[in-house]
């Protein structure tokens, strides 16, 4: 049977703060410029979850659409959305909430609720021209 992607878009608001608490301020101002800003700033994510994997013979699904949906809901909306990524999360209390970073969190958060004999692939927009992919 072939393989097929099937994809779910979500949206999540955020706050963040890069910043290398390693570093000096002039060196995390130089390196993260406005990204590095006290007060944090935030962003409009687009998140898009690919799962590719042999169509079920009963249901013709590849995973179910509204399970997906359930799962990223729970497990990553309802624990990003509207919080400020430094202050409220324990995944980035000490790791900078990159966009390379938040990708892989996800990404590890939605591997542990999804069958392992699928595959998976989270796309995650910072902005409509800034966007990251893991797996790469």
């Amino acid at each position: 049977m072939p393989k097929i992607a099937v994809f779910r878009q979500e949206h999540f608001n955020a706050a963040h703060r890069l910043n290398n608490p390693n570093w000096s301020d002039e060196k995390n101002e130089k390196v993260f410029g406005k990204c590095n800003n006290n007060n944090y700033h935030g962003h409009n994510y687009e998140l898009i979850v690919k799962v590719i994997g042999e169509p079920d013979p009963d249901t013709g699904y590849v995973v179910d659409m509204k399970e997906l949906s359930d799962i990223i809901k729970e497990h990553v909306l309802d624990r990003f959305d509207h919080k400020n990524l430094n202050l409220d999360t324990d995944e980035f209390k000490d790791l900078n909430p990159s966009a390379e970073n938040i990708a892989v969190v996800i990404w590890n958060i939605l591997r542990e609720k999804i069958n392992n004999k699928l595959e998976l692939n989270v796309r995650l927009y910072e902005t409509p021209r800034n966007f990251v992919e893991y797996p790469a």
